[in-house]
């Protein structure tokens, strides 16, 4: 369905492309659904992905994969580290911590989102040992924290 809308009520930023102006009325043609906050957003953890990865990849960790995702949830990285264990780690950041930090914002709910996407990588992939790891981005400029074994499945 097409909404009508007159132009003055058509501002920039309010989350419409492909305007068609027919007289003094505007045919939205496709509502826009990325948020331009989001994708910067995403571009930032991508980012801080990029930098966990390297800083496992100097202690000698090898990535299996990247950004795994299944129907309840995502992994952003899946590495493997000297001693073979299979890591899947969870990479956060924040530039303020007026609500915590970005460890305190990996609610039960993700921790069990993490647990489920776990769980369907190990169905496919069997390992004999397995841990969650998170990397964290604190502050700007950001301070890194590698917290190892940071939550266990039997704790959710």
């Amino acid at each position: 369905m097409r909404l009508i809308c007159p132009i003055r009520l058509i501002r920039a930023g309010t989350g419409m492309r492909g305007m068609t102006c027919i007289g003094i009325w505007t045919v939205p043609a496709l509502p826009v659904t990325e948020n331009i906050g989001t994708t910067m957003s995403n571009q930032l953890g991508v980012s801080f992905e990029g930098r966990a990865q390297a800083l496992l990849e100097r202690r000698g960790w090898r990535l299996v994969a990247r950004n795994y995702q299944c129907r309840g949830g995502e992994i952003d990285l899946i590495m493997r580290d000297q001693t073979g264990v299979l890591v899947f780690i969870e990479v956060r950041a924040r530039a303020r911590s007026d609500f915590g930090g970005a460890a305190q914002s990996i609610t039960l709910a993700k921790r069990r989102r993490l647990a489920l996407a776990a769980r369907h990588y190990l169905l496919r992939r069997p390992a004999a040992r397995c841990r969650f790891d998170v990397v964290t981005f604190d502050g700007r400029p950001p301070v890194v924290h590698w917290l190892p074994d940071a939550f266990r499945t039997d704790d959710l």
